[in-house]
């Protein structure tokens, strides 16, 4: 009598696993396999791309720059994704490899940005600002620079050249604060 009830518990015992592991299959179908065999989409090319830059609704004190925002849409028709920090440098109206590269500071967590076609994404770059009127001046004592143009980088996603839409970049001591790509639009 003992061994027939050793034998029925581990019969029940074996059923009720297996009927858990078909109840999780049959809720999540495929689960185990999507997870394996999906790829994530790539790096946007440059050329999947349109830039733009205003100044932030929220500068710091002063009258240069202060901050922008930088607008990145998906002109492709595919999907494609951003990540990290951007690089800056200033320049002029030529080629983007003559400028000068700006000193970065990071701020915030970056994170994987999926940009759908027509999708958008931001950074925000906070800059030393230039002080006073007419030609400013910085507080450390250096000489303002202004650029008619600044260039972005992205890792991955090559390099823009951006004007403002209302102006020149003006900054003081080639610094630069800046945020990780963002799906949410910053002020």
């Amino acid at each position: 009598m003992r061994h027939s009830n050793s034998i029925r518990r581990a019969a029940l015992a074996t059923t009720a696993v297996t009927a858990v592991a078909a109840a999780v299959t049959a809720i999540l179908p495929g689960t185990a396999l999507a997870a394996s065999t999906t790829t994530p989409p790539p790096a946007c090319p440059a050329s999947a791309l349109q830039i733009s830059a205003r100044q932030a609704a929220h500068p710091p004190v002063g009258t240069g720059t202060g901050a922008a925002v930088v607008q990145f849409i998906n002109v492709s028709r595919k999907t494609c994704v951003l990540k990290g920090y951007p690089t800056v440098a200033g320049a002029g109206n030529g080629s983007p490899s003559h400028n000068t590269p700006l000193k970065v500071t990071r701020t915030g967590r970056a994170a994987t940005v999926t940009v759908r076609p027509h999708g958008k994404a931001w950074v925000k770059l906070t800059f030393v600002q230039v002080q006073g009127e007419g030609d400013g001046y910085c507080v450390s004592g250096k000489t303002p620079a202004a650029y008619p143009t600044m260039v972005i980088g992205l890792p991955h996603s090559g390099k823009h050249q951006v004007a403002l839409n209302d102006g020149w970049w003006a900054e003081c001591d080639n610094k630069v604060t800046v945020t990780p790509v963002s799906a949410v639009k910053p002020s």
